[in-house]
């Protein structure tokens, strides 16, 4: 019975593994979730907002030949919080139309403080809000971009700051094709022109630009920032980074949680071909400079009263601007959806994206593939390949699925083939056991001699069950990290395959007016809807398959393992359930068939048979 104890060991550390889960990750970090989006709710009721942000970049090296002073907003002010409208509506603007965001810019400040990504919803109604990236200072959540000059030491010309109101030159929004051109002058022989472009995603181009008229050559510092105040709501997951993100030349990848950072205050950088930004699961903001630049990068947290402000910004080399010269700086921010290909994750299949075409350092990090990216992205392309194909993200993995099962079929085939060699030899090991009653080593070593004369590998029957181990968590990372999962429908009633099944057998599938998954403790567990059922019985007929054992407590194992299951994935998202159904499917076919070619009786009828008998009785 060792090819029993074998599925059976292997089963239950799958189910520990998936125990372990959710109760480490999972339930801690939705716990975790709650506890901070009230006691955020309970901050923005009781607390008001900064209005400024903190000073960009770090201060050069003693001894250089000019520093930095204070930058615009350095003493952050608290004002009232209001409602994102009416902040909007309380200064002059610049419309931002393009055909996937909407929104505005300040003339006041000159800052890009209001993006609404319309091509996504907030839920899976298409009549919902779109999804709100960016705010205005005073509101609830505010989130912008800034750039300009910060002055050395010494130089007291007035530069714009966040209260400077800008003139657009000429009129109209901002389009891909249509840029927007601001103009300030400070009276004192200083002239700032700004051009903003946008292109068809979400890539903003900053030119900034200073002319000196003036008695007096002035050096000045270009600056870009990205500021968030309050600490924003996360999902939580262990899995997943949502934080303070750069890839900053030598030092690497560079990843800060909120919390993380709070701790840390300020952490400084000095690094040529670098990004920086702050991201979210789907969303993210992020710097992009030119990559040849050096920058004096920072990553800080400040407090104001009892909210954090988190900032990402960098300052370049400094220009002097000799009079009658003029000084440029360039600037780009990258502010929406993490899409795998607009990022770029790959450089071949139309998914290069930014990360190739403006020359990035691997700017596809800006989506989080986790430690088995080899595996994650990989299982990605798959899905979008097919995707592209057939236009359902669940008939891809219904697809790469089947590709999954044909790549290790040689092992698995082994594997099966083992089993059923196993079985075959069941009456001999038997009589090894009825030969030597009372000798467990004698038992062993003829047991051993008969794999070896038999060619039988005594573990191989755990090799299909570990197999899925590495796929199944790399399609779980897929459909958790990626945008374009989010909010892609099956069919019929599962309209995301990145959330759990909405249909609930503990509500008669919606007659019932109950959320039991509200219940404290174990209500994760009753989120028991179709898709899951399907999977305990997909299960449930793969474990038929096999003899059944003669050993109670493993018949009791054997019973009980897909029913437990089905509670624990049944709130996992809906496109893994379906994965685990089919590949269970797939698995019973596979082993079906590979017993009848060594032939071994097909045990799974006949058990049927047995199982509905007994209860008959």
């Amino acid at each position: 019975m060792t090819d029993n104890r074998n599925t059976i060991l292997a089963v239950i550390l799958s189910g520990l593994v998936l125990i372990a889960w959710q109760y480490f990750y999972n339930v801690p970090a939705m716990e975790k979730q709650r506890a901070q989006q009230q006691a955020q709710a309970e901050l923005q009721k009781a607390n008001p907002q900064p209005t400024a942000s903190a000073t960009p970049g770090t201060t050069p090296q003693a001894g250089s030949a000019t520093q930095p002073s204070a930058a615009p907003g350095a003493n952050q002010q608290a004002q009232p919080v209001v409602a994102r409208d009416t902040a909007i509506a309380a200064t002059p603007r610049v419309k931002i139309d393009t055909p996937r965001i909407a929104g505005s810019i300040s003339l006041k400040g000159g800052r890009i403080d209001d993006i609404a990504l319309v091509q996504f919803r907030e839920t899976v109604d298409p009549k919902s809000p779109p999804i709100i990236l960016y705010s205005p200072s005073g509101t609830a959540e505010p989130y912008y971009a800034e750039f300009g000059w910060v002055p050395a030491t010494g130089v007291t010309a007035k530069l714009p700051d966040a209260q400077t109101l800008w003139q657009q030159d000429g009129s109209g929004s901002l389009t891909p094709s249509t840029p927007v051109k601001l103009k300030w002058d400070n009276g004192e022989g200083l002239t700032f022109r700004r051009t903003i472009s946008v292109d068809d995603h979400y890539l903003f181009s900053v030119k900034d630009e200073v002319s000196n008229v003036g008695n007096a050559p002035v050096t000045l510092y270009p600056f870009a920032l990205i500021s968030r105040h309050g600490t924003p709501h996360v999902s939580g997951y262990y899995i997943l980074h949502e934080g303070l993100i750069g890839y900053l030349g030598e030092h690497g990848l560079q990843e800060y949680a909120y919390k993380k950072i709070d701790e840390a205050k300020q952490v400084d950088f000095k690094a040529t071909n670098g990004w920086l930004g702050m991201t979210d699961k789907y969303w993210a903001s992020a710097l992009l400079p030119d990559t040849s630049a050096h920058l004096q990068a920072k990553f800080s947290s400040n407090l104001a009263g009892n909210v954090h402000t988190y900032q990402t910004d960098y300052l370049l080399d400094p220009v002097t601007v000799a009079i009658g010269g003029t000084a440029t700086a360039n600037a780009r921010l990258f502010a929406g959806a993490k899409e795998a290909g607009v990022v770029g994750v790959f450089p071949f299949a139309g998914l290069g994206g930014y990360n190739k075409e403006l020359g990035l350092n691997h700017f596809d990090l800006l989506i989080d593939w986790g430690w088995f990216y080899f595996i994650t992205k990989p299982m990605f392309l798959g899905l979008d390949f097919f995707y592209r194909f057939f236009g359902n993200f669940g008939i891809s993995i219904l697809l790469v699925t089947v590709i999954v099962k044909l790549l290790f079929f040689p092992l698995a085939n082994k594997s099966y083939a083992s089993m059923a060699k196993m079985k075959s030899i069941q009456p001999q090991l038997q009589a090894l056991k009825e030969r030597y009653p009372d000798d467990k080593v004698k038992q062993q070593q003829e047991m051993m001699e008969i794999y070896r004369k038999e060619k039988i590998n005594p573990v191989a029957g755990c090799l299909p069950v570990v197999i899925q181990i590495p796929v199944f968590f790399s399609l779980y990372k897929v459909l958790f990290v990626t945008i374009e999962m989010r909010h892609a429908p099956f069919f019929g009633w599962i309209k995301d395959l990145s959330a759990p099944d909405p249909t609930n057998l503990f509500t008669l599938f919606g007659l019932i007016p109950f959320d039991p998954t509200t219940i404290p403790v174990f209500g994760h567990y009753l989120a028991l809807g179709i898709w899951p059922i399907i999977m305990g019985i997909t299960m449930w007929f793969q474990m038929k398959l096999n003899p059944t054992p003669p050993d109670p407590t493993q018949q009791i194992i054997f019973n009980w393992m897909p029913l437990i299951f089905t509670f624990m994935l049944a709130g996992f998202p809906a496109g893994l359930v379906i994965y685990w159904a089919w590949n269970n499917t797939l698995s019973v076919i596979q082993q079906s068939f590979i017993m009848r070619r060594n032939g071994v009786k097909v045990e799974l009828f006949d058990n049927l048979k047995a199982t509905f008998a007994r209860k008959a009785t």
